[in-house]
């Protein structure tokens, strides 16, 4: 158990969760009752918080808005089958939003400090969550620049901020993805791996373009040549091509490192499956795809865990499958919720109860 050693709490008298339908929950627009906040000021974090879930006052002039210093992260709590709040690879998380900070050139936060605020918060707002198995309470750390300047210089202080919302399943069908040979994601030497705020701004532009063809994402691929595959707007990609399972090698700092990726990768392995992670160009899909080879292609991500993959465009070219078919996605999935809900075996030691 985490005591609250460094955290004030400040709660709600009444709470709304008595408002929320859990049979209908809408993803990311119901938010639970308090936030945890900390302030970034004169070389230091401090006044770590949980209060009030509510707006903040912004300056006009605030420097995240007009040059985007800005990250976050992505990750959830569940219930075990007894009732009990588990959050899943929080060290990891803690890891990879500081990964973050460092390229975008803001403080990293105190990763004790990050544990300590999820475990309060989960804690305070466990009726929040979902009970349902593959319903969850989405939980947003976040951190922006707070300075009140215009220009292109790194801020002297920042919000960290970690709130929450009660969701469902993000995906309720398989999907179409289109190859893209346009517009890029990222780049090598770019902010590719780092969940950056303008990674993902900058990629909703295509995003429409191709969702106005009949697509539900777009499937990036590298910078270069166009050729080889990076991932999807929402999440990273598995293929499974003559029962081996390849996922893009995130080595050139071009894809995310997505811990439901690496979560996937060691349940593979722990069930004795062949997997590769290396390049793999959209030729090989395709060729894949028309004779017959690709079995199964799949997103995961924190949001969508993972996601069936239907349909593949690439310039004039469509490959189709049927996710009906598919055994390592089903399989992967149910293994990934079977843990966070306690129903399955936890052989890696990723949960963390929150009592």
């Amino acid at each position: 158990m985490i005591a609250a050693k460094n955290i004030s709490v400040n709660k709600v008298s009444i709470s709304k969760v008595s408002e929320l339908d859990f049979d209908n929950i809408p993803f990311g627009k119901a938010f639970t009752d308090h936030m945890f906040v900390a302030d970034y000021k004169d070389g230091a974090w401090s006044d770590f918080r949980i209060e009030p879930f509510a707006h903040f006052s912004i300056h006009p002039a605030n420097i995240a808005w007009h040059y985007g210093q800005a990250i976050f992260e992505g990750m959830k709590a569940t219930k075990s089958t007894e009732g009990i709040p588990m959050l899943f690879r929080p060290e990891m998380h803690g890891k990879r939003i500081n990964k973050s900070a460092v390229r975008m050139c803001m403080p990293e936060f105190p990763e004790d400090i990050f544990g300590e605020a999820l475990y309060e918060l989960v804690k305070l707002e466990q009726n929040w969550i979902p009970k349902k198995e593959g319903s969850a309470l989405y939980i947003r750390p976040y951190m922006v620049a707070m300075d009140e300047f215009i220009g292109v210089q790194v801020a002297k202080s920042y919000k960290f901020i970690i709130f929450c919302c009660p969701v469902g399943p993000y995906y309720s069908k398989s999907l179409k993805l289109k190859a893209e040979t346009e517009y890029i994601r990222a780049a090598k030497g770019g902010t590719g791996f780092a969940k950056a705020a303008g990674n993902y701004g900058g990629s909703l532009y295509p995003t429409e373009l191709a969702k106005n063809e009949g697509y539900d994402q777009i499937l990036w691929l590298d910078a270069k040549e166009f050729k080889y595959a990076q991932e999807v707007g929402t999440m990273n990609i598995f293929f499974v091509i003559d029962n081996k399972v390849i996922t893009p090698a995130i080595d050139d700092g071009t894809i995310l490192e997505g811990i439901t990726r690496d979560s996937l990768i060691k349940i593979l392995i722990e069930k004795g499956h062949h997997i590769e992670e290396r390049p793999i160009s959209i030729e090989e899909i395709m060729e894949a795809g028309h004779n017959g080879k690709l079995q199964e292609v799949f997103g995961a991500g924190t949001a969508a865990v993972v996601a069936n993959v239907k349909e593949i465009g690439y310039q004039n070219d469509n490959i189709r499958l049927n996710p009906d078919n598919y055994q390592i996605a089903p399989m992967l999935k149910d293994t990934i919720n079977g843990i966070r809900s306690n129903r399955l075996k936890d052989p890696f030691g990723w949960t963390v109860k929150v009592v």
